[in-house]
């Protein structure tokens, strides 16, 4: 087994990339990488022409699984659903195409697709693979695959962010924001938050959290001082490609912040409460494609 296992290490990044992508949760994407080695192993490997294009149709069809059963589970979720942080490593931001891919904003955007929409966007806008190769994954032909394609990007081209910053500025921003929510200066928080700013925090029903979107500056800067706690620590990590914050309360991670900004500012501010889905916090993720 040294040359099949040989070729599973050598691809287990990109898999993961693809599995995390589909499902935005770290955690799926762990077992969906598991169920994938398991037919890997009792594939006859000398029938396997490309390991590559083999591990991510398989990979593919595994997610597509898990997720038409996460998408059930999610209409019964406590407040709204967003996507499982993922503690990456800061050169993922060099790959500017995935990094964009990986962030909140777009998994958020990913959300409203089909399964097959988003395993399709995914696996040709991302990944770059070819219509037939797609077709073979996900049980279509490959001119319904264009069709499906046609129609994915559209819809995700309508609805995610209009412009990609710079890391360096999103990190400047991202520092902004930190300083100030960490001084208590509510004149300095203002000032980095656009007037149109949106707030979505994730508890899950298990910890405290909004349980709608909040809207507007006014509005997210007093749930933002209401619901700081005393001894608050702001850390500066990257999360999903990008700069973000992790709240931490006593030592505990009690949350992290994902950002959206434009033009200076902070647009969207994404907070992940729910204890769940803070586990994968641990070691970075060095995601390719």
């Amino acid at each position: 087994m040294t040359e099949p296992t040989d070729a599973f290490v050598a691809h287990r990044n990109l898999l993961f990339t693809v599995a995390y992508e589909m499902l935005g949760s770290a955690a799926d994407a762990e077992d969906v990488l598991q169920e994938t080695w398991l037919r890997w192993a009792e594939v006859d490997h000398a029938q396997v022409r490309d390991p590559r294009a083999y591990l991510v149709q398989t990979v593919t069809r595994q997610a597509l699984n898990r997720l038409r059963t996460a998408a059930r589970r999610r209409e019964e979720y406590v407040g709204p659903w967003l996507p499982e942080p993922l503690l990456t490593v800061p050169d993922v931001a060099d790959d500017v195409e995935l990094a964009e891919s990986v962030s909140t904003a777009v998994l958020l955007v990913l959300e409203t697709l089909t399964p097959t929409e988003r395993a399709v966007f995914v696996l040709r806008e991302v990944f770059g693979l070819e219509y037939a190769e797609i077709a073979a994954a996900v049980d279509k032909s490959p001119a319904a695959v264009r069709q499906v394609a046609h129609r994915a990007r559209e819809h995700v081209a309508a609805r995610r962010p209009r412009a990609v910053v710079a890391p360096a500025e999103s990190r400047a921003v991202v520092e902004r924001f930190r300083a100030a929510t960490g001084s208590g200066d509510l004149q300095q928080l203002m000032d980095v938050l656009a007037p149109d700013v949106v707030l979505l925090s994730d508890g899950g029903g298990k910890v405290s959290a909004a349980l709608r979107p909040i809207r507007g500056r006014d509005k997210v800067l007093r749930f933002l001082t209401g619901v700081s706690p005393e001894g608050l620590e702001l850390v500066p990590v990257w999360l999903n490609g990008a700069p973000a914050v992790q709240f931490v309360v006593a030592g505990r991670v009690d949350g992290i912040g994902t950002m959206l900004v434009q033009d200076g500012l902070v647009t969207a501010l994404y907070l992940v409460r729910n204890p769940d889905k803070l586990g994968s916090l641990e070691t970075p993720n060095a995601l390719t494609r």
